[in-house]
């Protein structure tokens, strides 16, 4: 068995799929370099900060595209980013003092502790490696891992273990985060295990949120975790389409659409 690429290979290797192929969705990525959804995601967000590519409706492109200028490619790979960060910092707005709050594996849910700076006697419960880091140090904020079984792949942990510290603790509100949503079949995974692991969050959360950009909207994977009406509120940005808004508040869900900000 071939060993794992490491995180600049499999960079190299998702460029060069781009490359013979221009546009790839999340799934047939996944299946072309034998790796978890999740691990596709981090890595699109890392080569679309560098500007290399572009997150779209679940998938991805390049960035360079053949008879656009370069002012108007550098500020469409721009967009993505923004969108995940101001999704975080409302997320954040909705934590208050003293509140024990579960934040899900995720770039998304990771990028909101930057925005926890000023609460006191917040406990924040994560199965995230890199939510425990960000976490260190940060004043009045109690970190707590789940524990459980290590995915290297997406930096967290998962499975039984996980869910039963989760069943342990009172939650107050919860951020859920995935790779795939829609109206219809509602949040859905690549894996099992992380089944387990969010709706056991769910079961000891008073407040259920998602945290989903746009681009993701549309796309399902194999696993179903819950129906968007097991939901209280959902967080995502304002490129999300009309049809869409109005299927969801059909449902009976909050539904905040958060813009990004103005560029400049």
């Amino acid at each position: 068995m071939a060993a794992p690429l490491i995180p600049e290979e499999r960079h190299q290797e998702l460029l060069r799929l781009l490359r013979r192929s221009g546009v790839l969705s999340i799934r047939t990525l996944t299946g072309l370099m034998g790796v978890s959804h999740m691990t596709v995601r981090r890595d699109i967000a890392t080569l679309e900060e560098a500007g290399r590519v572009v997150a779209v409706q679940g998938g991805v492109r390049l960035a360079e595209e053949p008879g656009r200028p370069p002012r108007a490619r550098a500020g469409r790979a721009a967009l993505e980013l923004p969108r995940k960060r101001a999704i975080a910092e409302h997320a954040a707005s909705l934590v208050d003092d003293g509140m024990v709050v579960f934040l899900d594996a995720g770039t998304t849910c990771e990028s909101v502790v930057a925005h926890l700076s000023g609460r006191s006697g917040v406990t924040v419960v994560t199965n995230d490696f890199g939510t425990v880091r960000a976490l260190h140090g940060l004043s009045g904020i109690d970190a707590v891992h789940t524990g459980g079984a290590v995915d290297p792949d997406s930096d967290s942990a998962s499975g039984p273990l996980a869910a039963a510290t989760l069943g342990a603790l009172a939650v107050d509100l919860c951020f859920l985060s995935t790779g795939s949503w829609d109206a219809g079949r509602g949040v859905t995974i690549h894996a099992t295990d992380k089944v387990m692991l969010k709706r056991a969050a769910m079961a000891a959360s008073g407040r259920r949120v998602l945290l989903a950009d746009s681009t993701k909207y549309g796309t399902h994977e194999r696993f179903r975790v819950a129906g968007l009406d097991e939901l209280d509120l959902v967080v995502t940005d304002a490129e999300l389409p009309a049809a869409a808004t109005r299927r969801i508040e059909e449902l009976g869900v909050g539904l905040h659409r958060v813009p990004a900000p103005a560029a400049g």
